[in-house]
């Protein structure tokens, strides 16, 4: 049995691979250079992630958590949970588990019957939040699943146990408004009737307030950002010099996005052994690392108007920061 595993996992990290060469070819070669936000999270993203978490710049998660601390029984009651009837917990982006382990806290207090099944592309943060779970709340059932948000959806299709998705931390603002409209779209045909999902989005607000999320004075989502180019330098054998290309996010509060872009600061060419091939940069070209967009009622309605999804109810912290919402297949 363990060496059907090792060879399991050992296939899955060599298509992972590929799909990662694929998306950075791709990104690298189109006429406005990208690079796909979900590959910032290896081991040493994982960390500097919470580092950015806990910064005072960044009120997502703070925002986020705080519904969440004081407000667990409401979300409970929202979604209209029944402790003598079994559902599953399915998180897409786990991460560190954070805000979710106040909710986990309240429904094993409550005696719920459930299993908690966090998904996340990150095996490292899977694994962290794994072994974090089994010394603080014990009794919780987990059952982890690496992959992305996408490759989910079949498997929540064929599964018919009643569920209720968390989808955090305002991930879903990491896609455009098209490609997240096609991915709700498609989350509520994997669903059954009156499944929900409990959807955090961050609100559309002034720019004082977002931009410095995106650009601390530490200098750690600047890291978090370059930290790509380092995989990409490791796992790809390219030759990336971080020392010349500079962090500079953007965000107009008319515009509702916020857009964090690695800057070439010279004309530099840069070469990736793993695809053959040598990409060139020229001064002040920009490469879009991460779009964040933020929300309001017109926006998220536009987005849910091809689903069969409809809005129960909306939670917001003290500062009206931040909203989730609770979604129920119709």
């Amino acid at each position: 049995m363990k060496d059907i595993d090792t060879l399991n996992k050992s296939m899955a990290t060599v298509a992972m691979t590929t799909q990662f060469m694929n998306d950075v070819d791709q990104g690298l070669s189109s006429k406005e250079k990208t690079l796909p936000s979900k590959y910032f999270y290896d081991k040493i993203g994982d960390a500097l992630f919470v580092q950015i978490m806990h910064l005072p710049e960044y009120y997502v998660t703070r925002a986020e958590h705080e519904i969440f601390k004081n407000q667990s029984l409401e979300i409970i009651s929202a979604l209209n949970l029944d402790p003598d009837y079994y559902f599953e917990l399915i998180e897409l982006g786990a991460g560190d588990g954070t805000k979710t382990k106040e909710l986990l806290k309240e429904l094993t207090d409550g005696k719920y019957k459930f299993d908690y099944m966090p998904v996340d592309i990150s095996q490292n943060a899977l694994d962290n939040l794994e072994t974090d779970l089994q010394d603080t709340l014990a009794d919780v059932s987990v059952q982890t699943k690496q992959g992305d948000y996408f490759e989910v959806l079949q498997s929540l299709k064929e599964n018919k146990r009643p569920k209720v998705i968390l989808f955090l931390g305002s991930n879903i603002g990491n896609m455009d408004d098209e490609t997240a409209a096609d991915f709700i779209s498609k989350l509520s045909n994997s669903l059954q009737e009156n499944d929900k999902v409990f959807l955090g989005v961050d609100l559309i607000k002034e720019e004082s307030v977002v931009l410095p999320a995106y650009d601390d004075s530490q200098g750690i989502t600047a890291a978090f950002n370059l930290n790509l180019l380092t995989r990409i330098n490791n796992e790809l054998d390219a030759d990336f010099d971080l020392g010349l290309f500079e962090h500079r996010p953007e965000y107009k509060e008319s515009d509702g996005i916020a857009k964090s872009y690695l800057v070439s600061t010279t004309d530099q060419e840069v070469y990736i052994a793993s695809l053959n091939k040598t990409f060139h940069f020229a001064k002040e070209e920009k490469i879009l690392m991460e779009i964040s967009r933020k929300y309001n009622d017109e926006i998220l309605n536009t987005i849910l108007s091809d689903t069969r999804f409809e809005i129960k109810t909306r939670i917001t912290d003290s500062q009206k920061y931040f909203a989730n919402y609770v979604l129920e297949v119709k």
